[in-house]
């Protein structure tokens, strides 16, 4: 009998056991790009009224006017002209917008895969004067490059949920995630000037010509009509991890995730190879004075590596640079140099400013926190700081004591 009994509870389990459903919702959320032709891309170029600033991505400056990207969107004219009280003017659309410089009255932008030069005389009435197509193939998206004729200048994001019946085990995590994302000094030629970039440039301009570079070339573009740039050439340079460009004399500094590569331009439009200064893989902008390079290493999922500090590199002799010292910092990103001063963003930790005026002894000397900062721009006495919040105007005049003239803020 209590054999019986045990098959027959055994029995009842298994039966059970099969018969078990659950009925559960998983959800998801992923990114569907927006396309548009191209036709459509340049036809949306124009200025508007200043809107909201979202996500900012690179600056820069040219005759008392910010011109901040908002990363694949367009660009933010601000008039800084008094530092504690700026004022955005305008809002340049450029779909696709990742890079720009400013020579003379022109912006040059990437319009996705094209460069584009636009008259900004009036910042509310641009004026398009150029379109050189198909110049950053690399902005082509991998998974879409069949299709050249369409652009992706959006992401969406979708969360949808979806209920399913079936036999589950108690314990089962609801919800999967998944995500796509796309891997997101200047010189006078007559009376033409040019403006000055932060660190994290991909555009440079020296004198007449400006030099783009993408993950493993260099691209040269003729501006001494600056309305209308022509393309030069392309040099390749031998590296899949370019991260930035720097001009300093007749010299492009060009920093990659293993190092920096030394060009000289003294031959405008033949950029020669000097040499590289080699180091751990990490993400790499770099700036340069007469004597001394500057670069600030940072680990980071996208670079790799777990070094975060400064480094400083003789370069009087450019074949033969070398490392003079280095020196920990937090998780710097972007820097400028101004005379002895070394203005370093040190992620969280805000705005450093150090004395270099002996490279073997740099010490830090000034501090403003209360932000997360990302690149910066050295005028003489007063920084352009982005930052993940805002613009930060800060007077660094009294290096020992940087003050806090005004901020621009990003929408949340």
């Amino acid at each position: 009998m209590k054999q019986w009994l045990s098959i027959a509870a055994i029995s009842f389990a298994i039966m059970f056991a099969s018969c078990v459903k659950d009925e559960y919702k998983r959800s998801y959320t992923y990114y569907r790009p927006v396309y548009k032709t191209k036709q459509q891309v340049r036809n949306e170029v124009q200025s508007s009224l200043p809107r909201t600033i979202g996500t900012a991505g690179k600056l820069f400056y040219k005759d008392g006017y910010v011109f901040l990207n908002e990363l694949e969107k367009g660009v933010h004219i601000i008039d800084i002209k008094n530092p504690s009280q700026p004022k955005v003017v305008s809002f340049v659309a450029i779909p696709g917008c990742v890079d720009l410089a400013v020579r003379g009255n022109i912006l040059y932008a990437d319009l996705t895969t094209d460069l584009i030069a636009i008259d900004i005389s009036n910042p509310l009435q641009v004026k398009v004067t150029q379109v050189l197509e198909g110049v950053f193939p690399h902005r082509y998206y991998n998974e879409f490059r069949a299709d050249t004729s369409r652009v992706i200048i959006d992401w969406v994001r979708v969360d949808t949920s979806v209920w399913n019946t079936e036999h589950v085990s108690w314990g089962l995590e609801e919800k999967q995630f998944f995500a796509m994302t796309s891997d997101s000094y200047s010189s006078a030629s007559g009376t033409v000037t040019n403006g000055v970039g932060g660190s994290m440039a991909r555009f440079a301009l020296s004198d007449d010509r400006l030099y783009t570079v993408s993950s493993s070339d260099l691209k040269l573009f003729n501006t001494s009509v600056p309305e209308k740039p022509s393309y030069i050439k392309q040099v390749n340079i031998g590296s899949w991890s370019i991260e930035t460009i720097f001009p300093y004399g007749s010299n492009l500094f060009i920093g990659s995730q293993t190092g920096m590569f030394i060009y000289d331009i003294s031959n405008k439009d033949n950029p020669t190879y000097l040499s590289k200064f080699e180091h751990a893989r990490v993400c790499d902008p770099v700036v340069a004075d007469s004597k001394y390079a500057y670069i600030t290493l940072r680990s980071g999922s996208a670079c790799g590596g777990f070094t975060n500090q400064v480094d400083i590199v003789n370069i009087e002799k450019l074949t033969s640079p070398y490392l003079v010292k280095s020196y920990s910092l937090t998780h710097p990103l972007g820097l400028a140099v101004d005379r002895n001063y070394l203005l370093i963003c040190d992620d969280t930790e805000g705005l450093r400013i150090m004395d270099a005026s002996d490279p073997s002894a740099v010490k830090q000397i000034g501090q403003l926190k209360g932000f997360t900062s990302y690149d910066v721009i050295a005028l003489g006495g007063l920084g352009l700081v982005s930052a993940q919040n805002g613009l930060y105007l800060v007077d660094y005049s009294n290096p020992a004591n940087p003050a806090l003239l005004s901020t621009v803020a990003y929408s949340k």
